[in-house]
């Protein structure tokens, strides 16, 4: 029997209200994505800002013959409790660097240890009731106070939370990709300029593709035993280093370029194709000077979200050993080096209080790193969108 009118309506009713209860749903998820969003970056930024600032004491320091051979005594005893041992420990070196300082005594802003640092900012501190008097009457001789924190940028990894930074593991990072862009980038899309445009429709090839797909969506963790059995075990490569893990990286990083692109070359019209072949191009004429360079922001943007989503990485990292102490900064793609990921994963796990802005901040550097690159790759893909 036909449908009354009322019946209808009704039945149009029921779907406006499933309809609005969607959109409120989908919006609701929206609304708590976003608030997540807002209170990991404000987590964030209160636990990482001030590891970008660290305590500065002045102190008299004493350039004598005897602190030549006992560092601890440059400074007088109460104070020496005060300062960093890594600055004390300076001082026989910057005496043979510089004859004149012998036998002198002069008046220095020194680093602070990290007991001094995290009282002056108010949180925790192991500080005796006596050392926190001479924190304060140095504060209220204005010789203690809160500076920008350069050694965080200059420095590497140092068992003292005062002197620990990124200097080491940021070398480590541009090394390692650099291995990874030049090793996956290339590769990628080449294997995928093929797939796409000259590889023959049969079993072999769909064999190829199905596994291309397969491995883009396999735990980052399964590389890193690829690297540590293939390159380490096998080739012998040193651990440890640059070389080793951008190599694994790029494993990770190809299927995502491949990907990406064949997923830009597909997004080519075929009359452009045609077009090419009616003036007489060849078919590698024709993907040369007319295929790739339109779908040239496609891959740029899908290889450098690869580059971000590998720079982010931990664990293939960690299996092929690039989470060891690396305190100075790696100068040859062979030696032994660690990244920001490992760099933060490693002050994670320290029980000292200082080390937790430590992490904060290292996050923080990592996120405006990662953040560059994408609004990198979206810049260039409009750059490029608008001159095509």
């Amino acid at each position: 029997m036909p449908q009354s009118f009322d019946d209808i309506s009704a039945q149009l009713r029921a779907r406006h209200r499933k309809s609005a209860r969607l959109k409120w749903i989908s919006m609701g998820a929206l609304g708590l994505a976003a608030l997540f969003l807002v209170l990991f970056f404000a987590d964030m930024l209160v636990k990482g800002l001030p590891a970008f600032q660290q305590a500065q004491i002045q102190v008299e320091v004493d350039y004598s013959e005897e602190t030549s051979k006992m560092p601890l005594k440059a400074v007088d005893r109460d104070m020496s409790r005060l300062v960093s041992r890594g600055f004390l420990r300076l001082i026989p070196g910057r005496m043979k660097n510089d004859p004149e300082l012998l036998g002198t005594r002069q008046m220095e802003w020194v680093t602070a240890t990290a007991e001094v640092d995290q009282y002056l900012k108010g949180h925790y501190s192991r500080l005796k009731d006596d050392q926190k008097a001479i924190v304060d009457q140095l504060v209220d001789e204005g010789r203690a106070e809160l500076r920008f924190n350069s050694t965080f940028f200059t420095s590497g990894d140092s068992k003292m939370a005062e002197l620990s930074g990124i200097a080491s593991a940021a070398m480590g990072t541009v090394l390692t990709l650099l291995v990874t862009l030049a090793v996956s980038f290339p590769i990628g899309v080449m294997t995928a300029v093929y797939l796409e445009e000259f590889a023959p429709d049969n079993r072999f090839t769909q064999l190829i593709e199905i596994n291309i797909n397969n491995l883009a969506a396999i735990p980052s963790i399964l590389f890193g035993l690829l690297g540590l059995a293939v390159f380490i075990g096998f080739f012998g490569m040193p651990r440890s280093s640059p070389l080793v893990g951008g190599m694994t990286l790029a494993l990770m990083t190809l299927p995502v370029i491949i990907i990406s692109t064949r997923t830009a070359l597909r997004s080519v019209p075929d009359s452009i194709r045609h077009a090419a072949f009616g003036v007489g191009c060849s078919r590698w004429q024709m993907v040369r000077d007319h295929v790739l360079p339109i779908a040239l922001p496609g891959i740029m943007t899908g290889s450098i979200i690869g580059l971000a989503q590998a720079m982010g990485e931990t664990a293939p990292l960690i299996i092929v050993g690039m989470v060891a102490f690396i305190p100075d900064v790696s100068a040859s793609l062979s030696d032994a080096a660690t990244v920001l990921p490992a760099q933060i994963f490693t002050w994670a796990g320290e029980p000292e209080r200082a080390f937790i802005e430590k992490t904060s901040g290292g996050i923080l550097v990592l996120l405006a790193v990662l953040i560059t690159l994408n609004a990198t790759a979206v810049v260039l893909r409009k750059k490029f969108e608008r001159r095509w």
